[in-house]
């Protein structure tokens, strides 16, 4: 049986150039969600999002292996926003509103993901309530690749912000867009890849 790999198959979701933002289509795609509010490092909603996140996938994943239609778990990612947005760039974590996601492939649907909550509720303590499969197209995006710890965002964040998107006549058109290619559990900090999403438009 083959395996359906994400990161192959929508190869321009998961590559970009090192610090350098590129122009990109970002296509409707299903994800996996579930959303929180504040600092990642120390809310327990979150780790709770993300075990929630996880096991459903996985559940999804072994149904769907059952039905001949394998694939890979994607990474990780996430959707951020503040009131304020230079929050970012200064990393004040505890005004973070964030939706963590698990990209799925198109043959999942509304039954498989029903499904899958069933299972994975059984295997955790608690599901979290904002659990839901959704779609999310961001169209006009600026992208790059950062290496090294979240922390050290800033200065690419605020190059961003402050020079590429005004240089080039865009305005923000989305929450900030972020895909764990490394697993921080495994990786050191310095080593951490992480693609940088930004969904744009033209300015008037």
């Amino acid at each position: 049986m083959s395996k359906l790999d994400l990161k192959r198959e929508r190869k321009a979701l998961f590559s970009a150039p090192l610090n350098s933002f590129e122009l990109m289509q970002a296509p409707a795609v299903r994800y996996l969600m579930a959303d929180g509010h504040g600092d990642p490092n120390s809310v327990a909603a979150y780790k709770e999002a993300v075990e929630s996140l996880y096991a459903t996938a996985y559940a999804i994943k072994f149904m769907c292996k059952q039905e001949g239609q394998d694939f890979v778990v994607a990474p990780l990612e996430g959707l951020w926003s503040a009131s304020d947005p230079e929050s970012f760039t200064r990393r004040e974590k505890d005004d973070w509103d964030w939706t963590m996601m698990i990209m799925v492939p198109d043959f999942v649907g509304e039954d498989h993901f029903t499904a899958g909550k069933v299972k994975s509720a059984s295997r955790l303590r608690h599901l979290t309530e904002t659990l839901r499969l959704e779609t999310l197209e961001e169209g006009l995006c600026l992208q790059a690749l950062h290496v090294g710890s979240y922390d050290e965002e800033g200065p690419l964040l605020a190059k961003l912000h402050d020079h590429i998107m005004r240089e080039r006549g865009y305005n923000f058109n989305g929450r900030h867009h972020e895909v764990y290619l490394g697993d921080p559990r495994k990786t050191s900090p310095a080593k951490l890849k992480t693609i940088i999403r930004q969904p744009v438009r033209e300015r008037p």
